[in-house]
Formats: C-alpha cells, structure tokens, sequence
C-alpha cells in the first residue's frame, strides 16, 4: 500500500469496550465519516439491545450501515463487503476519512482479504445436518467441527447454528477446513489501512461492564423493545436477527421458557462469550495497533497521531 493512498481507519474491539463513544470524540478531532461494521446493528427496530447510537447522536454525526434492513431479513457478509466498499469510495470522493468501527471480526476479514471462493448452500447436507443435530443436539456438532478445524470451532459458538452448520457443510462438499479455504483471494483494497484494536486490558473489570451494560440495555427498555418484535408476528428466533446476543434469550423468557433471573444471567453469559471470541479474532489479528479501552483519552491521541503521523 503506497503511502499516497487515500486513508481507511479500521477500530475494531469486542463488545463494551467503548467504540461507539470512541468513534464520536475521533469524529471531534478528525474529519472522519463513522461506517458501521456490526452484524446486528444493520436491523431496523433493534436499538435497545444493540446499544445502537441514538437517533440524537446519529443526526449530529451521521452512521452508515444502521437500519439498514428488517429484521425478518437475512444480510451477509458478502452485502456487508459491498456496501462498505461503496460507503468508504463516497467518503473518500468527498475528501474524508472512513471510519469503520465495530465487532464483527468475520465483516472486517471480509472487508480486507476478499471472499473465498466457498461452495454453494446444498439444501440436501444441510438437511443431513439439521437431522443430525435433532438426534444428538448441536453441541455434538460442535465437537465434531472442533476435529476438523478447531480454529473455526474456537470462533464459532456451539448454539451459533447457522455458522456451526455452514463449517460443518462446507468440509462436506469440499474435504477441506472452512479456515484453510477462507484465504485471501482478491488483490488489495486501493487504501492505506490503518488498524486499531480497542481492548480492555482487565478481563475482570471488562466482564462488570458487561454486566452493567446489559443491567443499562433492561433499564432502557429492552423487555418492551423485543415485545414489540414478538408481537409483529411475522419474527422467530432463528432468524438471524434475533440469533444476537440478548435477543436470544430475551425471546426465550417472553416465551416463557425461563425467568427473569436465568434470561439476565444467560445474556451476560452469552456476551461474556461473544468477547472470548472477538478477543481470539484479535490476538491473532495482523497489522494492528493494540490500545486501552479504559483509557480513551489516550487512545484518542494515538490515533490521532497515527492519522496526522
């Protein structure tokens, strides 16, 4: 990448490590158009739960890729790519700096290596699979993906069925790991990237803040946000809308399936487990500035510095 090219900035980090909050103050500092790279912040009427920016925040500093489709709605990593591309070719025509910020690790490997060249969906081995599971559960699943890739294992949680099937199928048809045919396949995006990661360094006290965020998302009204979806009649919860974390369980409790008490517990739960697997994305992430989520300030000025520097 030629240092005459134009600018990309990439924050990336796991959840409720302040990115939202750090990529409102970069756009005080910098002229920098914030581009969402989070899978569940893309659907319309999950605002609560996703802890998405307010409809205040986003009419001061405008976000691209929210509210970009209905819950009922599938959106790809592919989508995602093309979408991104276009967003960060119009802000660079205007003479800004994209900013990507987000969790979703599958979104920015997409975004930056390319898309492999994977088989088609086969409805017949997804079938087997779906079959399969009903038999033994996905957790056995689970298992039998971490002899055959444990690296995908390690990222993809046992009740993520949707992407714990995909691996699965996809060593069928080929022979071969998901993680060894997911490789880079296209040249280099046109851009010079730089890349930051915004980690907490005390795992202990990043585990409180999840849990005093979620405590947050409750008192901010998340039980009446998922009612209204439960209501609209046309959801379930294998969409993968409502496969994000604390909808899940969310659904399961208005459902009647657990209390009160279990859902709050097994959404932490969850979360604490969504950023065990962003964490691993990161630790073997390369080209990548590593920086203190609990310091922000100070991450603020390195970022800078790596801009203007």
């Amino acid at each position: 990448m030629s240092p005459g090219q134009p600018l990309v900035l990439c924050v990336m980090g796991p959840t409720a490590s302040n990115k939202s909050d750090f990529a409102l103050r970069l756009h005080q500092r910098l002229p920098v158009d914030i581009i969402s790279v989070d899978s569940a912040l893309v659907y319309r009427g999950m605002d609560v739960g996703t802890a998405k920016p307010t409809w205040q925040q986003r009419q001061r500093v405008p976000h691209r890729l929210i509210d970009i489709r209905d819950p009922t709605l599938a959106y790809s990593a592919a989508e995602f790519r093309r979408d991104a591309l276009q967003a960060i070719a119009e802000s660079v025509q205007r003479g800004r700096i994209p900013l990507l910020v987000g969790g979703t690790m599958l979104y920015f490997k997409v975004l930056l290596q390319g898309l492999a060249c994977l088989p088609a969906a086969d409805p017949r081995v997804r079938q087997q699979l779906a079959a399969q599971a009903a038999s033994v559960g996905w957790p056995a699943l689970h298992q039998q993906l971490a002899q055959i890739d444990p690296i995908a294992a390690e990222r993809i949680h046992p009740h993520d069925t949707q992407r714990l099937s995909r691996a699965l199928e996809v060593f069928l048809l080929t022979g071969r790991p998901l993680t060894e045919l997911i490789q880079p396949m296209e040249r280099p995006l046109p851009y010079q990237i730089k890349q930051v990661a915004l980690v907490p360094t005390d795992r202990s006290q990043h585990h409180r803040q999840i849990e005093q965020r979620f405590q947050q998302i409750l008192a901010a009204g998340f039980e009446q946000e998922v009612h209204t979806l439960w209501h609209r009649g046309d959801l379930h919860r294998d969409l993968p809308a409502l496969r994000a974390v604390g909808y899940r369980q969310m659904w399961g409790y208005l459902a009647g399936e657990i209390s009160q008490q279990q859902m709050v517990y097994q959404a932490i739960c969850a979360t604490r487990q969504l950023a065990k697997r962003q964490m691993t994305w990161l630790k073997h992430w390369p080209d990548r500035q590593w920086l203190d989520s609990s310091q922000l300030a100070t991450a603020l000025q390195s970022v800078v510095r790596l801009v203007k520097g």
